[in-house]
């Protein structure tokens, strides 16, 4: 299966992912417990995190504002002001025996070092499926949606203010999915390789 183009995205239908009320935000210690209870049994999971967009040349990042993680059910956003919200996502991206999956995952992993959180057992996708598919380069996840799930994944918000809070609606959907597309892709993956 080739990469398709932009244009073939395009005319694909909208990915619909979880809805709003399959979305949990982290912001205390309640919800940090019901998190890890409902995260903690997971062999696998979705990972995505976001920061706030840096347009200056040179200007670094302060590291993520968000760390989303997803299972297929539902998922939980944690954002990096809480403390409780960011021991919770510690304490799951930590533990060995909880695969994490994403796009791109050395940045995040590196920049959530910052926080003192070391992320343990993850598998990039865009490198899983660069050899799968034998391409040259990279997989991102626009391009992983539209060829393992036929549809397009939105990315209208990836250039928001991540660091403003509350999170808009569209920001909070936006985030959530993006962790959850990567475990749908992982899925869509593994039923490939049973069939073959």
């Amino acid at each position: 299966m080739a990469r398709p183009t932009k244009d073939q995205i395009k005319a694909l239908p909208l990915f619909n992912g979880l809805e709003r009320c399959d979305i949990k935000l982290v912001e205390n210690e309640h919800d940090a417990k019901q998190a890890i209870k409902a995260l903690q049994h997971e062999t696998c999971i979705g990972f995505d995190t976001e920061s706030k967009p840096t347009f200056k040349k040179g200007e670094q990042s302060a590291g993520p504002t968000l760390i989303q993680l997803s299972t297929m059910s539902q998922a939980f956003l944690f954002p990096t002001q809480f403390p409780a919200a960011m021991n919770a996502a510690g304490i799951i991206l930590s533990n060995p025996e909880i695969k994490k999956v994403g796009f791109g995952l050395k940045n995040d992993k590196s920049e959530l070092l910052k926080f003192g959180i070391k992320v343990k057992n993850t598998e990039d996708l865009a490198t899983t499926l660069k050899v799968f598919f034998k391409e040259k380069q990279r997989i991102g996840a626009r391009a992983a949606v539209a060829m393992l799930l036929n549809t397009r994944l939105s990315k209208s918000a990836q250039q928001s203010n991540w660091a403003a809070y509350p999170l808009e609606a569209h920001q909070i959907k936006y985030a959530a999915n993006d962790a959850y597309a990567a475990l749908c892709c992982e899925h869509a993956l593994l039923n490939i390789n049973v069939i073959n």
